[in-house]
């Protein structure tokens, strides 16, 4: 019969014991794990569903969207609305000033109140108002723009304050680079880049059709088509990626 504990007089005494038992809950994998906040811009859930917007990028400081969206199993491959369209060198003082950046998106609140001040900054010769007065949301769903859209600060407010404001998707000849990363980093606009100058060929109102998986903005006001170059890894995942 083994002995069960060993004694030595020199020694401590070691003493045999069970195995000791475990509650089923060790093995259980936790269904989050949750990390400490570091960082000192506020975190909070994403507002546009996955399905619907896919970021691929990320920045050390992203202001994400303060209310969340049930997600759905379709992706949206198109956008139809109208469109308000300016011209080149749109700056980000000028799609939201400084003034009120002490807004932050990650209240819901301040979050809408920062949608109604998007594209205030434009100056007097655009008569038409991108948002009304005592609105929060804009009429535009698709923005249309030239040359070097979303010029100026790195400030993430500015495609956040878009997206608050109900635009679904920027089309422009080309992008500060800066505004690009942060539209996909935040997943608040498409940032879709033009084959040509469409800004000077579509007018503020007209009715716009894009469709995302064939790279082409539709005007049905003119009845003119346009190419839109491919968005690649910025656009809706793939049915294949949602499994």
């Amino acid at each position: 019969m083994a002995a069960s504990s060993l004694s030595l007089s020199t020694n401590p005494t070691f003493t045999a014991s069970t195995k000791p038992s475990f509650s089923p809950s060790y093995h259980t994998t936790p269904h989050f794990v949750k990390f400490p906040n570091t960082s000192q811009t506020p975190t909070h859930l994403i507002v546009k569903p996955l399905t619907t917007h896919s970021p691929r990028a990320s920045l050390s400081s992203i202001i994400p969207r303060a209310t969340a969206t049930p997600t759905t199993s379709t992706t949206q491959t198109s956008f139809h609305g109208l469109c308000y369209v300016v011209g080149d060198n749109i700056d980000t003082d000028q799609i939201i000033p400084a003034e009120y950046l002490t807004l932050v998106p990650s209240n819901p609140e301040e979050y809408e109140k920062l949608g109604s001040y998007a594209l205030i900054g434009l100056p007097s010769s655009y008569t038409t108002r991108f948002i009304e007065p005592n609105e929060n949301k804009t009429k535009y769903s698709i923005v249309i723009g030239g040359n070097n859209f979303g010029c100026g600060s790195s400030r993430e407010h500015a495609p956040v304050a878009l997206g608050a404001a109900g635009v679904a998707a920027v089309v422009a000849e080309s992008y500060a680079r800066i505004f690009f990363r942060n539209s996909v980093a935040t997943g608040e606009v498409y940032p879709l880049e033009s084959e040509g100058r469409i800004c000077e060929e579509c007018r503020t109102g007209d009715t716009i059709t894009i469709e995302l998986a064939e790279s082409r903005l539709i005007n049905h006001t003119t009845g003119k088509e346009y190419k839109l170059k491919p968005i690649g890894d910025a656009g809706p995942p793939r049915i294949s990626e949602l499994l």
